[in-house]
């Protein structure tokens, strides 16, 4: 799966799971998910369960930080560090 992929399958989910019915247009790989209010706590569990489902990828306890969650472009280079299939 290539980048772009990933980056609009996840923009997809936040999409439909967060922002259903928002004008997303401004919802671009930098935008701050956390700091604008798009993902909340529970979002992120939501987010992570998401990303280890669709991904079968499993992240550290660390890696639960905002930086790693912070951005689209973050969740995506999250997912390439952690995925056992090369994206290409």
């Amino acid at each position: 799966m290539s980048t772009r992929d990933i980056a609009g399958e996840i923009r997809a989910y936040v999409v439909a799971e967060y922002l259903a019915g928002e004008d997303t247009s401004d919802l671009t790989g930098d935008y701050a998910l956390i700091e604008s209010g798009v993902i909340d706590s529970l979002g992120l569990i939501r987010l992570i369960s998401h990303l280890t489902e669709t991904y079968q990828v499993s992240f550290d306890d660390i890696e639960f930080g905002p930086d790693n969650f912070r951005s689209l472009d973050a969740i995506v280079a999250l997912v390439q560090t952690h995925s056992v299939v090369p994206v290409q």
